[in-house]
C-alpha cells in the first residue's frame, strides 16, 4: 500500500538548482534509504518532504493527499538527539503530544506505554546526560514516533554513535520496526547501514541532485550481522560504489 510519494520534485536556492526532478515512493511499513555524497541535496529533499520548504515544482503526497509545503504531517529527526537537558526522559518524549494539544495526564500515560517497546524502560525519571548515546537516540526516536506514527524522516540518526553501539542500534531498530510498523525514510552516507536496514535504496548523485537508481535489497529481514560478510552483500556494495564512483 503506497504511503508516501515524492513526485518530480525540484528545488532551487536563488539561481542554484539543488535537487532536480526527484521521484521516490514509500510503501506502508517500509524502511527506505536515500544514499549519496555530501552536498547532493539529501537534506533539502527532506526539508521539502517535511514541509519546511515548498518545492519549486512537483509535489509530496501522503495517503493520496498533497502535503507540499505543509508541516506537521510527517516526523523529522535530525542527526543530533536534541533532548532538552533540563527535562526528564519522559518529559522529553511526551513533548510532541503536548504540542498537539493532548491533556498532560493522557499524554504522559501514552508516552510511558512505549518505553518497553523502545527498550528504555526504567529511564523515565532520568535526565538526558545520565544516558548512553544509544539510549538517548532511542528516546529521540520515541519522540519522533509520537509526533507522527505515519512516516518518519531520519537524517543520519546513528552517525554519532561508536561502531559497536551503531551495530547494536541497527539490530534493535529492525526489531522495533517490526512491532510498530513505522514507515521510515533514512538519509545516510553509510553504505553498510543502508544495506543492513533498507528494503530499497535510492542512490542520489550529481549537482543538482538526482536519483541515479532505485535498488531493491532482496534479502529477508531482520538481517543479521552475517549478512555483512556475505557474497550478496559484497555485490550490492560494489554496485553502489560504482554508481557513486567511489574508488
Amino acid at each position: 500500500m503506497l504511503k508516501l510519494a515524492v513526485e518530480n520534485v525540484s528545488k532551487s536556492y536563488g539561481k542554484e538548482d539543488v535537487i532536480k526532478d526527484i521521484s521516490i515512493k514509500l510503501e506502508k511499513g517500509e524502511i527506505v534509504s536515500v544514499l549519496g555524497p555530501s552536498g547532493v541535496g539529501k537534506t533539502t529533499l527532506f526539508n521539502v518532504i517535511s514541509g519546511l520548504l515548498a518545492p519549486d515544482s512537483g509535489r509530496v503526497v501522503l495517503d493520496g493527499e498533497d502535503i507540499s509545503g505543509v508541516c506537521g504531517r510527517v516526523s523529522y529527526m535530525l542527526q543530533k538527539d536534541l533532548l532538552l537537558q533540563h527535562k526528564t526522559v519522559l518529559e522529553n518524549a511526551v513533548l510532541p503530544l503536548l504540542i498537539k494539544g493532548e491533556k498532560k495526564s493522557e499524554a504522559l500515560r501514552k508516552a510511558d506505554s512505549y518505553f518497553g517497546v523502545f527498550n528504555i524502560e526504567g529511564s523515565q525519571s532520568k535526565y538526558p546526560d545520565q544516558l548512553s548515546g544509544g539510549m538517548r537516540q532511542r528516546v529521540a526516536l520515541l519522540r519522533t514516533y509520537l509526533f507522527s506514527k505515519e512516516v518518519a524522516l531520519l537524517d543520519e540518526p546513528f552517525s554519532a554513535l561508536d561502531a559497536i553501539t551503531k551495530v547494536n542500534m541497527h539490530s534493535w531498530y529492525m526489531e522495533v520496526m517490526k512491532e510498530i510498523k513505522l514507515t521510515t525514510l533514512f538519509i545516510t552516507h553509510d553504505i553498510d547501514e543502508a544495506l543492513m536496514l533498507s528494503d530499497r535504496i535510492y542512490i542520489m548523485t550529481g549537482k543538482p541532485g538526482r536519483i541515479e537508481e532505485e535498488l531493491i535489497i532482496d534479502v529477508e529481514k531482520p538481517r543479521h550481522e552475517d549478512f555483512l560478510w556475505s557474497d550478496e552483500f559484497a555485490l550490492y556494495k560494489k554496485h553502489i560504489m560504482k554508481l557513486l564512483k567511489v574508488d
